[in-house]
């Protein structure tokens, strides 16, 4: 008689259901990192390629124009800039890795010590502005949307409109012909009243959150106050794209058979509209809030120059007109890192808010 081996192999089990998505997570996490890091690295080359191609020699910048001959070679020599492009561009890589953006010739301090004293106010700014954004554009959108065809429907579309296609430094200088110079109900340029500069201790470089923590209530207002016109003309931008973006999404949700579902089943035209219009609406959302956010960060630029706001809008400006290419490119480089972070990270929140992105 024949005997019957036994198959004493061991079979591995297949993967669970969660052990698949886990690596589906993981493989899609590092196709963004993937692609985050060539954004990244197309971002540097751009930045280093502009410096290049601007027909300003960063060593008479440095030197000055009647500097002798042989100092202008000793700089460029130092600077690296008499080597071959590609050796340039590895030194300027190797130099950002270890936090490096060079030293600024206006201030004759490094890029990063300027960046981060005003990279604060602007992220006051814009931050003040997109709450501002959000808390008026969503609800105007929402509205609009169930009101569609309406008077308001027509207002908020066109307060859009206005908002997308004037442009925001001609506003600024309408704020304050009419609201500074015109009434005298705003107050000026700046950040501060020049008699309440320097009154409170630099902890985060935010004025108002600066002056709260000191406890000095009347710089805190008067940061505040200044703080108002600039936020709000900022904003008015973001909430431009943020109602019109909103009334589209909530058109297409209400539009949907779960809507029809549940105004069979008697719901409230409230719960309807917020609860299962905008709860359908409210990830794809987080992606247009963080773009209009990373928007204010860079559109801040004209802003600032407009109201004198100490920030790295301004500081890119005034470097720009004084030929300060590395405070220029240092300032392009970490607004484009921003807004590359802001938008990855609302793609990490829109995969884990929403299960059906896999």
């Amino acid at each position: 008689m024949t005997a019957v081996s036994e198959d004493t192999s061991v079979r591995r089990a297949p993967p669970s259901g969660r052990a698949r998505r886990g690596f589906r997570l993981f493989g899609a996490g590092l196709g963004g990192l993937g692609g985050v890091i060539a954004t990244l690295f197309g971002l540097i080359l751009v930045t280093f390629l502009i410096g290049r191609a601007m027909p300003i020699d960063p060593v008479i910048a440095i030197v000055g124009d009647h500097a002798p001959p042989d100092v202008i070679a000793h700089v460029r020599d130092q600077l690296g800039l008499d080597k071959p492009l590609y050796v340039q561009f590895a030194i300027y890589v190797r130099d950002l890795l270890s936090g490096d953006l060079g030293r600024s010739v206006m201030t004759s301090q490094p890029v990063t010590a300027d960046i981060g004293r005003y990279f604060p106010a602007t992220l006051e700014l814009a931050t003040v502005a997109i709450i501002i954004a959000v808390v008026l554009g969503i609800p105007l959108g929402v509205v609009a949307a169930a009101r569609e065809g309406s008077r308001f429907d027509h207002a908020v579309r066109v307060l859009s409109l206005a908002g997308q296609s004037i442009p925001v430094f001609v506003l600024g200088l309408l704020a304050l012909l009419i609201f500074y110079v015109k009434l005298g109900i705003a107050p000026g340029t700046g950040q501060v009243d020049v008699a309440y500069e320097g009154m409170v201790p630099d902890v985060t470089g935010m004025l108002v959150v600066d002056s709260a923590l000191a406890g000095n209530w009347d710089v805190f207002q008067d940061a505040l106050w200044h703080l108002a016109m600039p936020s709000l003309i900022l904003a008015y931008f973001s909430l431009s794209i943020i109602a019109r973006m909103t009334r589209a999404f909530m058109l297409d949700a209400l539009a949907g058979e779960f809507i029809v579902t549940a105004r069979a089943k008697g719901l409230s035209g409230m719960r309807i509209l917020w609860r299962h219009g905008f709860g359908n609406i409210a990830v794809p959302l987080i992606t247009i809030v963080a773009l209009a956010y990373a928007g204010l960060l860079e559109g801040a630029v004209l802003t600032e120059t407009v109201f004198s706001w100490p920030g790295i809008g301004l500081y890119l400006t005034v470097s720009l007109l004084n030929a300060d290419m590395n405070a220029v490119l240092g300032a392009t480089l970490v607004i484009g890192c921003v807004y590359v972070g802001l938008n990855l990270l609302a793609d990490l929140a829109y995969r884990l808010l929403d299960p059906r992105v896999k």
